[in-house]
This record gives structure tokens, C-alpha cells and sequence, in this order.
């Protein structure tokens, strides 16, 4: 692999000097003049106007960064237009636009100077673990919706790239020292004191040589997700029994007393739906955050336009994590090496990503495990049951009956916060298998390479001066590697050997004016191979009408193509009592042919108990009447996700050039879109018995499988941006973000985990500089409820108002800015996702020393 990380392929690009703002442009100068200057390259992969762009583009730079009421780049994103945030924990938070949100948000691609640093293990990134350090950015560009074409796997709902200062161009050394608090007013937890320590520090040796260092330190006490809302309060409606009564309650943040943690007993003539006692999360996890992570960049420029630069970044992380179900990163370490040559028509970029989650573990699987390891379901369900018969026997009620079984069931059950229960979470996270323990133990690399060249900039000038026809064109490979460490990831056809699994792709752009420059036409195509599937095809064309510098109308058509991710091919995980496959035929073959749904599981049981319970049938009668609802699964292996959009916006400059404007309309048609099926097996072969077999659920084996919606979603939307100039300094802002899954064809139930607010919107107030240096902004979000559906949890998400501000001042002759802040600053918790933690306020001050000020 060594050997792939050092081959270099050509592409196209320009100097990441083109895209620095213009060096004429000084602190007072009116906000209008540096939107017209703003040049971005993410959108094209070239440097250009952001006025111009052929698609969708938003931008925050160091001087929006500062004026920001939230703490962070990374948590200003929050508030670009379009962008819906999913907060896992304090120290993860995940970004989503245009709908179909999830916690691991594999149609998301996150880019640190053109890099993706995902975790190579779920194809996605673990939030800001590989980006940099607040001192080091220079802007963040934001392309929601489709970028396949350009940018290959997974570009399908957006892309962000964070764009980090040249130390030729930026030297010395920078401090920053935030210090916060957040849990106030808790009734559950104390105050609890943030801090995160930064330093940059750059140097230009001679006229050839640059390095830089970041290094960030982060501390602090996690959100907590204690959600306590019954996610089965019908779990035995038939019997009357509700809220505390119900023997079969599944709060949202307990866990190991899920479905696979339930059973059905017949107890008195009636089927009870009994269900373990499960522990809450803040119960079985820490959560304490410790996270540390930093960079080294050295530059070598061979001359004024030909730069060589290698980058090292690198985290240890420890905090909360959340993918299907909640984690905890403990020692996770991730690490990038990175080579990337520029010229004025050639970029080349090859790098490596290692990931190792070190003694991290899952916290539901921790629970679920403490409960079995001090006794065992047959001899709990055994305990419980003989119990209440005694109970009722004797004329207690049945809520008491009930109560009392589970007591006694309970006996000698690992108390949270003793020797015994510590002495088993230290145990069982070391174990890794979580049918008995909670490890999560994975390695995985990540290698790619890539290059772009645009031969009409320099080499084939001629030709462009004749044709007006500008060329782009370029390609890259992508290899995944995965140890198997028997529990999430096996070597189906070697085992023991590692698990390997990639792409390779190229693409070619041409671009050209028309009408004394003021229509552009772009048209580009993609070709992706991956190695389990044939090749995919990805178009895009688009449209800039110009009639003046400052009016700019766009239109865009996109065909994108996402490949299954490692995680969804291979996966390889009994959770819960579930097991999780991959749904590449070399994972699951036989699984699919003989599943059956789940949901139609579900409905036969719960119309058993009914006739059981209420119409007073034998249990054997009321399979037999029942039998029908049973619906075998006609989900096959994964396919390729596919989305048609369009797009049609306006970027412009009102008002003399005071208003700035940025509007967008989207219509989207997804097939093939890539989701998650709950289809069990029978565990006899006698099919005369499948009724018998589904009726139980110790006789059935429980999955939850990769495939494919088997029908088209459409969805659509809309999004407006405002800025207004009020003078030089103050400045008065707002957007609006409106989505909506239109419909499904032939609704199959795996497309409509949409999890998307309807409306978004952000108004904002700021002035950098209201009196001798005195600054201060002020932003208020709005988002509407909407359904959360997820295979952790589904409910109901609250609308959420919250409000942020800032006050800074600037002590130039110190080289100091001082900051002092809040989020949420009411204080009015708020979840993100069913299943999430509750997010309170937190109050931050924030202290950066840099020359230059």
C-alpha cells in the first residue's frame, strides 16, 4: 500500500494562493466590496467568483468566524444557510443539507484543503477530529446537495471544505484559551467547567521553506442523553397496562431492554410482552470529554508558483459517539499523512488515514451485557414468571404482581456506581464480542490519491484562445483496508487476511463564455468503478447568466452515484441481539432469500395477543387465524444509491450593492436510495412451521440487513440568504431553509427517514467594530419539529428557538481579542434527534493572542 500512497496522478487546480482574499481589501472596508471579491474553489474545483458559482456555494471566513456568536468554526457552520446540525455529544456534531439526516452521515463529505477525513471504517468523519485548530482557518466553503460528479463517493447531500492559512502567508505564533460552562441549572448534574487550549505557530525560513504546528486540548463534561419516553407504551395495550404499569417499557436512553431483550409468557391464560430491566445511559458510560488533536505542515516552494507540501494530522479522542447505537471513544485515535503538489495548472494529492478505536466500546451492548452476566434471560424470564404466578396466586393485583416479579427477578442485580458493577463495565468493554462484552476493536487505512490538471491554463493556451473552450480533467483511487477482528468485520473469502475494498474514478469538465462573457456553460462527466459493482456514470451541466458583475442567475442539472460504504457492505455485528450484515452477496447470501419482514413479524404477534387476550382463542387457534399477516422479505443485495437534481439560484448585489443575495430552488429524485430492513429467520427448516416459529421470539433470529428502497423518492426545497450592509460595521443577516420529502413511490417504508425540519431559519445582528474596538453579534435560530426515524429510536423532535451572542474586544497594542459568549444562551434544552443528548447553554469566554490583530 505504500507504494499507492506514493503515486501521484494528474489532474487540475491553481495555487491555494488564488483563493487568499484580496491583499487590498483592509479591516474597514464595507462588507459589499469583499462579496465581490470572494472567491471560492469548491464548487468547481477552480478558483472563481462565489457571484458565479454554477451551484449553490457559502462561505465564512476569518472575519465572519470572529463576529460569530458560537464558539468555534466548526459550531458556525451550524448557521449557513441550508445546514441542519445533528449534536451526538459535546465533542461530535454531525451536518446534514437537503434532507435524509442520520447520526453517520455517509452522503456528507467533510474536506480539510481538499483532503477527506472521514473514518475509514463508516465512510463518514468523527465530527472535528481531524479538523484544524480556530487559529488556522482561513475560510470554510459549503456546497449543499449533489457533488458527485467532481468529487466521486458519497457527495450526495453536500460537502463542506475547510480551508486552512499558508504559513508563507501567515506566520507567527497564535494562543487561544476558551474556558466555559455548561450544564447550569442541571437538576441532575453540577456545573461543569469547558476549556480548549489552541497554539499555531508558522515560520517562513528563506524564500523556499515553511512549516507550521496546531495543536488543540479539549476538556469538559459531555451532554448527557437521559430521555426517559417509552418508545413501546402499546406494548401491551391488550392488557390495559400503560406508563409505569407496562412490563414492556423501552425508554429511548435505556438500553437492554429493547425488542431483542423482551419476551412473550403466557402467564394466568394471557400473553404478557415482559421485557428486561435495561440500564439508563448515564448509568453504564462516562462522560468525560478529553479529546486532543493537531497538525504539522511543512512547505517547500520550488518557485513562486510550484509548492510541495506535507501534512501530518493527528486525534486522540474520548467522548460520546453515535452511529446505529450510542458509543464511547476511549483512546480512538485517527491519524492523516498527506503529499500534495501544486502548480498554476497541476495539483497533485495523495494521502493515508489510520484509524484505531483503541479501547472504545458500545454503550448499549454494555448495558445489555451487565444485565445478562449476573443472569441469564432463561433463568430471569423463569424467575420473573414464577414469581407472579405466586403473586396473583396470593390476590395481589397484576401491576403488583408485576412490579414484584421484576424485583425479585432483579435480585442481585449489579448496582450502578459499586465495586461489582465497576469491576464488570472494566471487564465486559475489554471483551470483544457482543453477544458477551461491549468492545469496539477495529483498524482500518484509508488510501487515496488524486490530481487534476487544466491543460488550457498553460499548456494548451492556444487552443483556448481559439476555441474559448477551457478543460478540466483528472482522476483518483481509493483503497479501504480493514483488519477483521472477528466481531465487526470478517474476511468472508480469507480469513484472516485483511479486508479490502475501493474505487477508482476520473472526470472531465469543459467550460466556456458565451455574449461577451456573460453566459457560461460548464458540462462535466464522471466515471466510478468500484470493485463489486460496474462501472457508474455522473453527469452535471450547468448554466451562469451574468448580465452584470453583480446579478448572476444559475441553473444546474446533477446526476450522482454513491457506492455503498465499508460499513454498509461488510458490516458484521450481532447488537442487541441482532445481528447486522452486510448486504454484498459475499456477506449474506442465503440471509435475504429466506427472511422474513420484521414489521409483518410484529403485526401476527400482536394479533395473537389480541385474540388471545381479548376474543379468548388458544394460542394455537389464533396462529392459525394469523398466519396470513406473515410477509416473506422481498429485499435483495445492495445496489448503487442513485439522485437526479436540479437546481436553479441567484447570487446578487442590491441596493448599491448593500444587499447581498442568495437564493435557491431543488427538485430531487432518489433510486435505489440505500437503507437498513429488519427481517428475522426462522430457526427450524420446516416451512409448515413458519407461523409457529414467528410466534415466538426465541425461535426466530433476528436481522437487520443492508439493501436498497425499492421505490423512487422525490424530494424538494428551497433556501433564501440575506445580508445587508448597514455601514461600514454594522451588519444585519438572516436565511431560510424550507425542505420537504415529496413522495415515495410505492412507499416501502425504507425511504422515509427523511428526519429533516421543515423550515430553518437564522437572523443575525453584528457590528466588529461598534466603538474602539468594542464588538459584539447576536443570532437567533429557529427550527420546526419534525419526525426522527432511526433504528436506536423514532419520535417526535421539538421545535427549537435558541439564541446565541457574543460580545469581543479588541486590544490591538497586545495582539489580544477577547470574547465572551454563550449558546443557547436561555438555557432552554433542546434535542437535535430522538435518541441525542439534551443540548443546554453554554458560556464561554474566549482569549486569542496573535500579531497582527
Amino acid at each position: 500500500m505504500k507504494y499507492i500512497f506514493f503515486s501521484f496522478i494528474f489532474m487540475s487546480s491553481t495555487l491555494w494562493a488564488a483563493i487568499r482574499p484580496d491583499s487590498t481589501i483592509t479591516p474597514n472596508d464595507s462588507l459589499r466590496k469583499v462579496q465581490l471579491n470572494e472567491i471560492v474553489v469548491s464548487a468547481s474545483r477552480v478558483a472563481e467568483n462565489i457571484l458565479k458559482s454554477p451551484v449553490s456555494i457559502d462561505v465564512i471566513d476569518a472575519r465572519r468566524i470572529r463576529l460569530s456568536a458560537q464558539p468555534s468554526y466548526f459550531d458556525a457552520i451550524e448557521n449557513i444557510k441550508g445546514v441542519q446540525l445533528l449534536t451526538s455529544s459535546l465533542g461530535f456534531k454531525v451536518y446534514n443539507t437537503r434532507g435524509f439526516a442520520a447520526t453517520t452521515n455517509v452522503r456528507f463529505v467533510q474536506l480539510v484543503d481538499g483532503r477527506d477525513n472521514q473514518a475509514p471504517h463508516i465512510g463518514a468523519p468523527i465530527a472535528s477530529a481531524l479538523a484544524p485548530s480556530d487559529l488556522d482557518i482561513q475560510q470554510v466553503e459549503l456546497v449543499p446537495g449533489v457533488a458527485s460528479a467532481l468529487y466521486g463517493m458519497n457527495a450526495l447531500n453536500g460537502l463542506v471544505n475547510i480551508l486552512t492559512r499558508n504559513p508563507f502567508d501567515s506566520q507567527g505564533l497564535s494562543i487561544g484559551q476558551k474556558t466555559g460552562v455548561n450544564h447550569v441549572n442541571d437538576a441532575a448534574i453540577s456545573p461543569k467547567i469547558y476549556s480548549e487550549t489552541s497554539l499555531r505557530y508558522a515560520r517562513r525560513i528563506g524564500n523556499r521553506f515553511a512549516f507550521k504546528v496546531n495543536l488543540v486540548y479539549q476538556r469538559g463534561y459531555d451532554w448527557v442523553a437521559g430521555n426517559r419516553d417509552d418508545l413501546n407504551p402499546s406494548g401491551n395495550a391488550s392488557l390495559g397496562l400503560f406508563g409505569a404499569d407496562n412490563p414492556a417499557y423501552d425508554p429511548v436512553n435505556g438500553y437492554g431492554n429493547e425488542a431483542a431483550n423482551r419476551r412473550t409468557i403466557t402467564l394466568g391464560g394471557k400473553r404478557y410482552s415482559i421485557g428486561r430491566t435495561g440500564y439508563y445511559e448515564a448509568e453504564s458510560t462516562d462522560y468525560g470529554l478529553r479529546n486532543l488533536r493537531g497538525d504539522l505542515s511543512l512547505h517547500y516552494r520550488f518557485s513562486p508558483t510550484v509548492e510541495l507540501a506535507y501534512t501530518y494530522q493527528g486525534s486522540t479522542l474520548n467522548n460520546v459517539y453515535q452511529r446505529t447505537n450510542r458509543f464511547r471513544l476511549e483512546n480512538y485515535r485517527l491519524g492523516q499523512h498527506s503529499l500534495t503538489l501544486t502548480t498554476p495548472s497541476v495539483q497533485l494529492r495523495a494521502y493515508q488515514t489510520h484509524e484505531n478505536t483503541g479501547d472504545s466500546y458500545n454503550i448499549r451492548s454494555m448495558a445489555e451485557n451487565i444485565d445478562k452476566s449476573f443472569k441469564t434471560d432463561n433463568q430471569w424470564f423463569s424467575d420473573f414468571t414464577n414469581q407472579f404466578n405466586a403473586d396473583t396466586k396470593a390476590g395481589l393485583a397484576v401491576p403488583d404482581a408485576l412490579r414484584d416479579a421484576r424485583a425479585i427477578a432483579d435480585k442481585g442485580r449489579p448496582v450502578p456506581g459499586t465495586p461489582t458493577f465497576n469491576d464488570l463495565v472494566a471487564k465486559l468493554r475489554d471483551i470483544n464480542n457482543w453477544d458477551i462484552g461491549a468492545a469496539l476493536r477495529v483498524q482500518s487505512w484509508m488510501y487515496h490519491v488524486e490530481g487534476q490538471v487544466e491543460p488550457t491554463r498553460v499548456l494548451w493556451q492556444r487552443f483556448r484562445q481559439q476555441t474559448g473552450i477551457n478543460i478540466q480533467a483528472g482522476f483518483d483511487f481509493r483503497r479501504y483496508v480493514v483488519f477483521p477482528d472477528g466481531n465487526y468485520f470478517i474476511n468472508p473469502t480469507e480469513a484472516g487476511k485483511n479486508l479490502v475494498y475501493g474505487k477508482t474514478g476520473g472526470f472531465v469538465q469543459f467550460s466556456r463564455l458565451f455574449f461577451d462573457n456573460q453566459l457560461k456553460v460548464a458540462g462535466s462527466l464522471r466515471v466510478d468503478k468500484n470493485y463489486y459493482f460496474d462501472a457508474r456514470l455522473n453527469p452535471r451541466a450547468s448554466v451562469v447568466y451574468s448580465p452584470t458583475e453583480a446579478h448572476n442567475i444559475r441553473l444546474s442539472y446533477q446526476n450522482g452515484y454513491r457506492f455503498p460504504s465499508l460499513f454498509e457492505g461488510f458490516t458484521n455485528i450481532n447488537s442487541g441481539g441482532v445481528k447486522r450484515v452486510g448486504g454484498l452477496p459475499i456477506m449474506s447470501q442465503g440471509i435475504y432469500e429466506n427472511a422474513y419482514l420484521v414489521t409483518s413479524i410484529n403485526a401476527f404477534q400482536a394479533a395473537i395477543t389480541t385474540d388471545v387476550n381479548t376474543n379468548k382463542l388458544t394460542t394455537d387457534q389464533a396462529i392459525q387465524k394469523n398466519k396470513g399477516l406473515l410477509k416473506q422479505s422481498l429485499y435483495t443485495y445492495l445496489k448503487p444509491e442513485q439522485v437526479n437534481s436540479f437546481e436553479l439560484g441567484y447570487k446578487g448585489l442590491l441596493f448599491k450593492k448593500r444587499l447581498y443575495v442568495d437564493a435557491d430552488v431543488y427538485y430531487s429524485a432518489y433510486k435505489n436510495f440505500i437503507a437498513q430492513v429488519n427481517a428475522n429467520l426462522a430457526k427450524g427448516t420446516n416451512r409448515d412451521s413458519l407461523a409457529y416459529y414467528f410466534s415466538a421470539s426465541t425461535t426466530q433470529d433476528r436481522y437487520r440487513l443492508w439493501t436498497n428502497s425499492q421505490t423512487q423518492v422525490y424530494n424538494y426545497g428551497a433556501s433564501l440568504g440575506l445580508r445587508y450592509s448597514l455601514t461600514q460595521n454594522w451588519s444585519v443577516g438572516g436565511n431560510a431553509s424550507y425542505a420537504k420529502l415529496d413522495r415515495a413511490d410505492n412507499g416501502d417504508g425504507l425511504e422515509s427517514a427523511f428526519n429533516t425540519p421543515r423550515w430553518i431559519t437564522n437572523l443575525s445582528l453584528s457590528n466588529g467594530n461598534l466603538w474602539r474596538g468594542l464588538g459584539f453579534s447576536v443570532n437567533y435560530k429557529h427550527q420546526d419539529a419534525f419526525l426522527w426515524q432511526s433504528e436506536l429510536a423514532t419520535g417526535n423532535v421539538s421545535a427549537i428557538n435558541t439564541l446565541d451572542a457574543q460580545v469581543s474586544y479588541r486590544l490591538s497594542k497586545l495582539n489580544l481579542l477577547v470574547k465572551a459568549g454563550g449558546t443557547n444562551i436561555l438555557n432552554q434544552p433542546y434535542y437535535t434527534f430522538t435518541g441525542g443528548p439534551a443540548v443546554g447553554g453554554l458560556y464561554y469566554t474566549n482569549l486569542v493572542w496573535e500579531p497582527g490583530f
